[in-house]
């Protein structure tokens, strides 16, 4: 059977960093630059405001206008998924219609965190959400950071919703992941929200990566999604492991505060962190240099 909802990509989809200045503005020169380069490296789709991106530490009016500028820079070369989650639901609200207004292909949607909620609860929020907007929904279920799990038969009741039409699974949890695609089948494409499970979760009927990753290697971790799609496993398999390592060192301090100190290394201009994140330090500047030349990033 094919699933009549709406797919928004296959591939690898970069959950992009906010290049900032040293005082914390946003560079909007380097933000169009990284974009260029991601999608002439073949980038699959575009995440703005997403963790990667600092979306916690934006405003209302900078978390807009971010997505207002990916989405006039795109210009419709590849999707823009927005990040409008919020643990208020009327908040994601606003959020969602102010995205689905500028234009963008769909909304990446957080789970509460810090009130959190039941799994009712959960249900509740999503579809509220999606009742609201006529854009595709991808979940985000990241409880490391959130502290609630989108257990799978609350991805099997979500998924009864039409908007409601992917998600982005980062629990680490690959038990889980396979529950999600046995109880939804294709009613909820599957995304691997951690680079170090793309092929992991891709083998379990998974369509692809929202990465961090991406940001470094954009070329790499599209080719070895596509490898996935086009049925050479082993060659994508393969592929992911090499980059291993890489996607590791990335997170060898909170995201994204190894993955702007690796593009700035590369000559990217991805700046400094906002507070209360900080910069890595020298030990482990050090030792992700070291990852980084090994790969001959830099």
């Amino acid at each position: 059977m094919v699933s009549m909802k709406k797919r928004i990509f296959t591939g690898a989809g970069v959950a992009i960093v906010t290049p900032m200045y040293e005082d914390g503005s946003i560079n909007w020169d380097a933000y169009g630059q990284l974009i260029d380069w991601q999608i002439a490296n073949g980038t699959d789709a575009i995440i703005v405001c997403g963790t990667t991106g600092e979306s916690a530490t934006l405003n209302d009016e900078e978390h807009v206008e971010s997505i207002r500028f990916v989405t006039e820079k795109v210009a419709g070369r590849v999707p823009v998924v927005a990040g409008a989650g919020s643990n208020d639901t009327a908040y994601a609200i606003k959020l969602a219609k102010d995205a689905a207004a500028i234009g963008v292909d769909g909304l990446l949607l957080v789970t509460p965190y810090y009130n959190k909620t039941s799994q009712r609860g959960l249900v509740a929020h999503f579809n509220a959400i999606a009742d609201a907007t006529d854009l595709p929904i991808i979940l985000y279920s990241v409880p490391s950071r959130t502290g609630v799990n989108i257990l799978p038969a609350t991805c099997q009741e979500l998924a009864k919703h039409p908007n409601i039409v992917a998600i982005k699974e980062a629990s680490g949890n690959m038990e889980q992941v396979a529950k999600i695609k046995a109880l939804c089948g294709d009613q909820l494409d599957i995304y691997s929200g951690e680079d170090s499970l793309i092929v992991p979760v891709m083998s379990v009927g998974g369509i692809g990566v929202i990465s961090v990753l991406s940001n470094v290697v954009p070329k790499e971790t599209h080719e070895i999604c596509q490898l996935y799609l086009d049925g050479k496993t082993g060659e994508s398999a393969a592929l992911y492991l090499k980059y291993l390592e890489l996607a590791s060192a990335l997170f060898s301090d909170v995201n994204p505060i190894p993955v702007k100190e690796a593009l700035n290394l590369m000559g990217k201009q991805a700046g400094p962190c906002r507070l209360p994140l900080i910069g890595m330090s020298e030990e482990g500047k050090a030792a992700l240099k070291g990852v980084m030349a090994r790969y001959g990033l830099i």
